[in-house]
């Protein structure tokens, strides 16, 4: 016999470019026993992995599913930036047996989680206003890839559109920074922001300096961080690259945006550097816009971590989903 009663509860996931997290949800409620996490390196696909899940949970028959890709979601089907796979809405309805099923890109279920993060997973890392001055945010996810977010709460609901914005040009001010860029493109000749502002990208910062000072070396993203903390000059100064360059993009995005209501660093690589930010000039790099240098102070900056905010994303979607009769017009857009 299930575990679970059918059709009460729903079946969310988030597919990054390493782990897939899945969990059931009752409402808005992410129910945190559930919780699983896969190794996709492991699996052929998400079907096999939403397969494994339900057999471990007791056969649980779904009412809904949606699931957070990092990659681009357009015409009910999401494509993996960073993994070899493909889901579309049809393939999630035969694995979860869900009579309603969704897809978003992750950063857009991170925006769907606002409001439903405890105060203690919110690490305040640059101050705003003492009272926010309007309510749309931003979300920055940095981890296997980088993306962003916006989130707008409009009279019909919540809006959250989706973007590839780690694949637009990395900024760049000095020959240093040229020189990074040349270091860093790929094989199509195209120095992106994913390519420096993420996990990969770190190694790949870290590397280039000991390309430019005749001593190269490699080191995964996780050893760069500890031996910067044990005070490795290189990866000092890795690290502080780094944070400038994402203070400089982050901020790019908020003039782009203007997020009143606040921003928000998502993904693994956020929360492992955020300890670090203030010493790296994060805030100074975010706030170094010219004559807009004073607009920057309106805008308050925080990191987000909980490993499992882009589940509950996926709750609140369907929800709002059903309350609003399960139209399509949210899906996607958000």
């Amino acid at each position: 016999m299930p575990a679970f009663p059918p059709d009460r509860y729903s079946l969310v996931a988030d597919i990054g470019g390493t782990n897939t997290r899945v969990a059931l949800a009752e409402g808005e409620r992410l129910l945190p026993e559930t919780i699983r996490r896969y190794r996709n390196a492991e699996f052929p696909g998400l079907e096999t992995v939403l397969t494994r899940y339900i057999e471990e949970e007791g056969g649980v028959d779904c009412a809904g599913a949606c699931v957070a890709v990092a990659g681009p979601v357009h015409d009910g089907v999401g494509t993996l930036t960073n993994l070899d796979w493909t889901i579309d809405e049809a393939t999630l309805a035969r694995a979860t047996r869900a009579e309603q099923v969704a897809l978003l890109n992750d950063l857009q279920a991170q925006g769907w989680a606002l409001d439903h993060i405890a105060a203690e997973n919110i690490r305040p890392v640059v101050p705003g206003p003492a009272r926010p001055l309007g309510r749309d945010r931003l979300v920055i996810g940095v981890g296997t890839g980088f993306n962003a977010a916006a989130v707008h709460e409009t009279p019909a609901g919540r809006h959250v559109p989706p973007s590839e914005a780690g694949h637009a040009n990395l900024p760049i001010r000095n020959e240093e920074e040229l020189s990074l860029c040349r270091f860093v493109e790929t094989a199509h000749g195209f120095p992106a922001v994913e390519d420096v502002l993420s996990g990969r990208g770190l190694e790949r910062v870290y590397a280039w300096l000991g390309h430019r000072e005749g001593a190269p070396r490699e080191a995964r993203g996780a050893e760069i961080v500890a031996a910067a903390e044990a005070g490795e000059a290189r990866a000092e100064r890795a690290l502080s690259v780094f944070v400038s360059m994402l203070g400089r993009v982050a901020g790019n995005l908020a003039l782009i945006h203007l997020p009143f209501g606040g921003i928000h660093l998502v993904g693994g690589v956020s929360r492992a550097i955020a300890p670090h930010l203030a010493r790296h000039g994060f805030a100074e790099a975010f706030r170094d816009k010219g004559r807009f240098a004073g607009f920057m102070q309106n805008f308050a900056v925080s990191v987000i971590e909980d490993d499992f905010a882009a589940l509950a994303g996926c709750a609140a979607y369907l929800e709002a989903r059903r309350n609003r009769g399960g139209s399509r017009g949210l899906n996607q857009n958000g």
